[in-house]
């Protein structure tokens, strides 16, 4: 029975499995490393995202969402880029969250801008930009929130300031919006930011605090002068038409009266023309005519005829009834 058994030394068997030991830590070492190694290959692409391998630094290929295995470092990297979000940067205000309540900041180093009348307005805006092209966006610019903030904040100051601030206040604050949103649009463009503007909103504009109540007296000065205005304009548009309406009828008055003098003058002159005439042919006989006509004439116009004669005796003549008057 004893040749059946195998002596061991103990004492030579511990190095050895200590040895073993510390092998097989290596190796599983080396083998959790390699796995690390190509487990940073793996990546996750989310559903708004989209996924940009770069082979050597340079772009190669895109990946939409979901799970996705590249060439581990140094071979391959990937960049993933939010494409489908709306995202948004406010202008001359900040939005914080303060105990559970939303609060709103002022900005006044970017609120605060010149009009084209040298005003000073308080402006707060809000734009809104989604990843068109996230090829350009991940690799043509270095920071596309920056961008489009110093885009919209800039083109905004030029529109200001070639309005006057009762433009910029009431009326023509779409219109500003609107070609901010254009002129933004076409600055990223020529970037080739790959960047597309969706809406610029003028969230508040208003004068500056400091100035709010004298602006709301010349505000108010602005409606008293367009009452007034309207009350004379409405006073004109009453007295105007009589005054032209009476101006034409003495006019037309004017242009009777004068044809009718003319007619008498002319009259007159063919009369004495024909008188002219008969004088010239028979000289005393006219002479008498011409003056019991002036005599009958005055008879005929006085109320009371009192004649006198050589005996100066007083008598009463009717004498329209003796010159072939009415009685």
């Amino acid at each position: 029975m004893t040749d059946n058994f195998e002596i061991f030394d103990v004492e030579e068997e511990k190095p050895r499995r200590k040895k073993n030991f510390f092998k097989r830590i290596f190796w599983l070492v080396v083998i959790l490393l390699i796995l690390g190694y190509f487990s940073t290959s793996i990546y996750q692409v989310g559903p708004s995202e989209m996924g940009l391998v770069l082979t050597f630094g340079k772009y190669t290929s895109s990946t939409g969402p979901g799970i996705h295995w590249r060439l581990p470092y140094p071979f391959q990297s990937h960049r993933i880029v939010d494409i489908k979000t709306l995202k948004k940067i406010e202008i001359g205000f900040r939005t914080v969250n303060y105990r559970g309540r939303v609060e709103y900041q002022p900005v006044t180093e970017e609120s605060l801008m010149i009009t084209g009348d040298e005003n000073i307005v308080s402006l707060e805006a809000v734009v809104q930009y989604r990843i068109a092209d996230p090829v350009k966006f991940a690799f043509r610019i270095l920071n596309g929130f920056d961008m489009v903030k110093f885009a919209t904040e800039s083109v905004l100051r030029e529109m200001v300031a070639i309005n006057p601030i009762d433009n910029v206040l009431t009326s023509e604050r779409d219109r500003i919006a609107m070609e901010t949103a254009a002129k933004v649009q076409k600055i990223l463009d020529e970037y080739g930011a790959g960047i597309k503007v969706e809406n610029v909103y003028l969230q508040e504009v208003a004068p500056p605090d400091e100035v709010v109540k004298a602006f709301d007296d010349v505000n108010s000065a602005k409606q008293d002068k367009e009452k007034f205005i309207n009350e004379a304009n409405r006073y004109a548009n009453d007295v105007i038409p009589k005054a032209q309406g009476q101006a034409q009828k003495i006019l037309r008055d004017a242009e009777a009266y004068s044809y009718e003098r003319v007619a008498i003058a002319t009259g007159e002159a063919k009369r004495f023309k024909a008188m002219l005439k008969e004088y010239k042919a028979a000289k005393d006989i006219t002479e008498k005519r011409i003056i019991l006509e002036a005599i009958q004439d005055l008879i005929q116009n006085s109320k009371e005829k009192v004649i006198v004669d050589s005996s100066d005796t007083l008598k009463l003549l009717n004498l329209p009834e003796i010159g072939g008057g009415t009685k």
